[in-house]
Formats: C-alpha cells, structure tokens, sequence
C-alpha cells in the first residue's frame, strides 16, 4: 500500500500530465438517465439503452445478477430491435447503446444483430456496442455494419474472472478481444471496474498493464457501486485512497488518451469525493457530474463541457 504522501506525489504527477491535454473537461449526461443541475439538463430520448437478450444472461454475476438488463429495451429479435429503433428515432434519440446477457463464455451474442446495428446507422444514430469478450468473426461484422464504438470490460485477475463474472477464462482473453478489435479497426473503449473483487483491489493494475498494450484512443473507469439483490449487496465500495492510486496509476500509464469517469459509481460523498479526485487525478471527462464539480474544474483553470454523447465518446467531439 501506498504512503498518503505518495498518494499526493502520484495525483500531482497526473495532474502535470493532464496539463498537455485540451482544457476542456467534458461532463456527459445522456438520456439514458436523468440528468438536471444548474449547468445543464438533458433530453430524456436522447440517448437510450437496449438489450438484445431481454433480461436474460448466462453468467449471473454476483455484481450485477443481470439487474442492470432490466433497466434497458428488450430486443430479443432484429426485427424488435429494428422497430425500437424506429420509435427512439421518433422521440428525438440520437445514439443507442446495444447490450444484452453474456453467454457462458463470456460473449453478448451480437452476431446476429449486424443487420439491425447497420439499420440504426443508417437512419443516423450513433451506435455503441457492449460485446464482452469477442471472437474475430463477430468484430468484423460489426467493422462491416459501421458501429461507432465498441464497450469491453478488462479484467485483470482470474480469480475475479471466476467468482464474480462465473466465466472459465483468462486475462489474457480479454487482452485479445482488445487486439482483436485494434485488428478489425473498431473503436473500443476498454472499461475497468475500480472494487470489481468483492469491494477489493485485485485485477486493476494488470488490467491497465493490458490497455496499455492495446492502445486504445479512451479509457473508462467505474467504480463498484453495491446493487440491492445481487452477491455484492452488503459488499462495501473500495476506499477512496485505493480509487486515488488505481486513477492516477490510469492517468500516469496512458499519459494520451482521453481518460473518462463513468456512470457507476457509489451515490452520496463518496460520489463527490471520487469526482473530485478525477478531476485532480487530470481526467478529461466525467459521467453524470454533481454541481460542485463543474465549479470545482473551472477552479483548477478547465472548461466545463456538457454533452448527451456516452463519456467513451465525449472526447471524440474535440476533434
């Protein structure tokens, strides 16, 4: 474990990195969620999430327990995804995020659903897919449909791999779905769970080792936030000094890519208190900010910018 004054030490080295990047720090909101302060309120169609398997998903894992699917569209057909598309479309939306259950393997079954992905395109959304682990032939596929970016979990332990995700596999696949999707050339945005572990720091810091291999253009990172009815209820967040060292080590280790604070996140202080420390630890994008953070950021000399695109996203509009 690291000293409170290599604490500061780390967060000061990121912040000097942060210094050569744009001053723009951008805040997403899409309309997934709502989303209202004094700085900005979001379309509530702007932006929706769908699921190709329903609710359904064969892993189960103890974080989630396929909660989080229910929260979304069920598309179990292109067909039904075609027609939800059609209606989002209707109701102002600009972009989808296109998810589902994962199968024994660890893989969202996208394969089927190109067609559908390439009719949302078509009719001019911005289309992200969440793909889990990913097979060559499926990256193509989506490569051949247009889809704008593709959302990979990394996980860097296998005993993470194991007891929570229930998945027989390895860090090692989740570095070749990233190479995979650089092979292909897809966008991805790799997205590491800060307390995945049981609230514990495990696999972090070789998940980042691994993005740092496969260069990515944007980095996410949540943290876990302990969901009701799920094995990782009463399971408590990692502390704030643990989150501190894995976002500065992030900043530090990809001193060029666009770094970005997701949506999850555990509510309340905390919320504020992590926030804060990604601002300090020279993120350029935040999920969902609380009021005190734009404040704070225009304090530290950024430029607040607020966007219904998903945070992945958010730093390709500097271009």
């Amino acid at each position: 474990m690291h000293s409170a004054l290599n604490n500061e030490n780390n967060r000061q080295r990121a912040w000097e990195i942060r210094l050569h990047h744009d001053p723009k720090i951008w805040f997403s909101a899409p309309g997934s969620k709502h989303y209202e302060s004094r700085s900005f309120k979001n379309s509530p169609h702007s932006f929706a999430n769908v699921s190709i398997t329903g609710n359904a998903c064969a892993c189960r894992c103890e974080h989630c327990d396929a909660r989080l699917l229910q929260t979304m569209l069920p598309a179990e057909t292109p067909e039904k995804m075609c027609g939800i598309v059609d209606r989002l479309i209707e109701h102002g939306c600009r972009g989808i995020l296109v998810s589902g259950g994962a199968n024994s393997r660890g893989e969202v079954p996208l394969g089927g659903f190109t067609q559908a992905i390439k009719y949302a395109r078509e009719r001019g959304l911005t289309v992200l897919v969440h793909s889990g682990l990913l097979q060559r032939e499926t990256a193509l596929k989506l490569k051949d449909c247009g889809v704008d970016q593709v959302l990979l979990d990394v996980i860097g332990h296998e005993q993470t791999i194991h007891d929570v995700y229930h998945l027989d596999r390895s860090p090692e696949d989740y570095l070749r779905s990233m190479m995979i999707c650089r092979e292909a050339g897809l966008d991805f945005a790799p997205h590491v769970v800060i307390g995945l572990h049981f609230g514990q720091i495990l696999g972090e810091y070789s998940a980042l080792r691994m993005i740092q291999e496969a260069q990515p253009k944007t980095l996410v990172l949540v943290i876990l936030r302990p969901t009701a009815g799920t094995g990782m209820s009463a399971v408590s967040p990692p502390q704030l000094s643990e989150v501190e060292e894995v976002l500065s080590a992030a900043r530090v280790w990809n001193q060029d890519i666009f770094l970005s604070l997701g949506c999850a996140k555990p509510p309340g202080e905390y919320k504020r208190q992590v926030e804060k420390l990604a601002i300090d630890c020279g993120y350029n994008g935040i999920a969902f900010p609380g009021d005190e953070m734009v404040d704070y950021a225009c304090s530290r000399g950024l430029i607040p910018v607020f966007t219904e695109q998903c945070c992945s996203l958010a730093g390709h509009e500097c271009a």
